[in-house]
């Protein structure tokens, strides 16, 4: 903050180093194989002939669903539905166009994890509790409320897939709202992010996610 304004040029680096890292280690935490070299040329327009067309697809969506992110952040406009609905219809984009930025229509469980998301009949009134939470909760940390919104968002699992890289859309999402540069987590660190995911699901305490 103290440094700030920054550069244009350095500004431009930083954007596009966490916008490679961030796509990189969200889709790497949901078994995307793209390395960090290999996810650089493929947003560059690059195919790596050795991997899939959903890999390529997941890195280039993702990007875009960044860019749109960044978009409603500098509009200052508050978190809807319908922008959920639009980050998660990029994130699916040209790999399930059915699927993507439409609630799910079916059950499930989610593997390894200790929690069983409401019936899908419930979907819409859970994700409006969601967003009525978000708007009466501005008086809480901007960090723990990122974190918090992206826990409630997972909980609910409102898609059929692309879930844990909307909700990771949507804490930074919180976290650029207020000033903060957004946070990567690491594909190293997975283990430890799905565990204190599953706790702050089933016991509430967030403090872990923070």
């Amino acid at each position: 903050m103290r440094r700030r304004p920054l550069p244009p040029h350095t500004v431009a680096s930083l954007r596009e180093k966490l916008m490679l890292e961030r796509t990189y280690h969200s889709n790497a935490i949901e078994g995307n194989t793209l390395t960090l070299r290999e996810t650089k040329v493929v947003l560059e327009g690059i195919t790596v002939g050795s991997k899939s067309l959903r890999e390529h697809f997941e890195a280039t969506n993702h990007r875009d669903a960044i860019l749109y992110v960044e978009e409603i952040v500098a509009k200052n406009e508050a978190l809807s539905e319908w922008q959920i609905r639009n980050i998660h219809s990029l994130v699916l984009k040209g790999i399930d166009d059915k699927e993507a930025g439409q609630y799910r229509h079916e059950n499930g469980v989610i593997a390894g994890a200790s929690m069983t998301p409401p019936d899908f009949l419930h979907l819409p009134a859970e994700m409006a509790a969601l967003i009525d939470w978000h708007a009466q909760s501005q008086a809480v940390h901007p960090v723990t409320r990122a974190a918090e919104l992206h826990t409630r968002f997972v909980k609910i699992r409102p898609f059929v897939d692309g879930n844990g890289r909307t909700g990771r859309l949507l804490l930074n999402f919180e976290l650029m709202k207020f000033g903060y540069p957004p946070a990567v987590i690491c594909k190293e660190d997975r283990l430890a992010y799905y565990d204190s995911l599953d706790e702050a699901c089933v016991t509430g305490d967030y403090s872990g996610m923070t």
